[in-house]
């Protein structure tokens, strides 16, 4: 009987530390999103204010030129949209959206430099900063989905390509600066997308919508 007493309790505390642990997960998830809807805000604000600083001949020029523009991150293989995310795996979603941030760890330092001349955001290294938070958020929710097992998937780590894109690139200042803050656009809205996939799909509650 006391056997039988023990071994209830020593469940018991299982099941409690596993509960805890998909309870700071969940929360970790919602805050990696909420962290990754901010950015995108961020970034739809920044494009928003930047064309409305735009001379109307400039403005011209740009509608001809931005839709044929490439991003550096168009070398990451990704989901092309939400119904392709979602038959996409959880951790294969965390992975793309980890080597997307990471693709900004330079062009946010030259995003910061393109607002604080051009725009006004407040401190212009807070992109940099919440790029850095989120990598790290996301970091810690792919060795979840690992549980201790080896990362199998050692080119996330590689370098890009011409990871100086968007300095070596010929377009003149003007046409570089949009190009900058279209894709950081495209891009935090892709990783809210996956994130958000990914963490619906986790989620205790059913009644979870995308």
């Amino acid at each position: 009987m006391a056997r039988a007493l023990v071994l209830l309790s020593v469940v018991l505390v299982s099941l409690l530390v596993n509960q805890g642990r998909a309870s700071d997960n969940q929360r970790l998830f919602n805050n990696v999103v909420i962290r990754v809807q901010h950015l995108h805000q961020l970034a739809a604000k920044m494009i928003n204010d930047f064309d409305d600083s735009l001379l109307p001949e400039d403005r011209r020029l740009l509608s001809k030129t931005i839709p044929m523009s490439f991003c550096i991150s168009d070398y990451i293989e990704a989901p092309t949209g939400k119904d392709e995310a979602q038959r996409s795996s959880m951790l294969k979603l965390l992975r793309i959206s980890f080597r997307l941030i990471e693709s900004w760890e330079l062009a946010s330092q030259i995003l910061s430099r393109t607002v604080s001349n051009s725009l006004t955001i407040g401190n212009p290294n807070q992109i940099t900063e919440k790029l850095a938070d989120l990598k790290m958020g996301i970091s810690v929710l792919i060795k979840g989905c690992l549980d201790g097992q080896p990362n199998m998937d050692d080119n996330d780590s590689l370098p890009l390509p011409f990871e100086d894109f968007y300095l070596t690139t010929e377009d003149n200042d003007l046409t570089k600066n949009f190009r900058l803050l279209a894709c950081f656009k495209k891009d935090m809205h892709k990783v809210e997308t996956y994130l958000r996939v990914a963490n619906c799909r986790r989620s205790l509650d059913s009644n979870c919508t995308l």
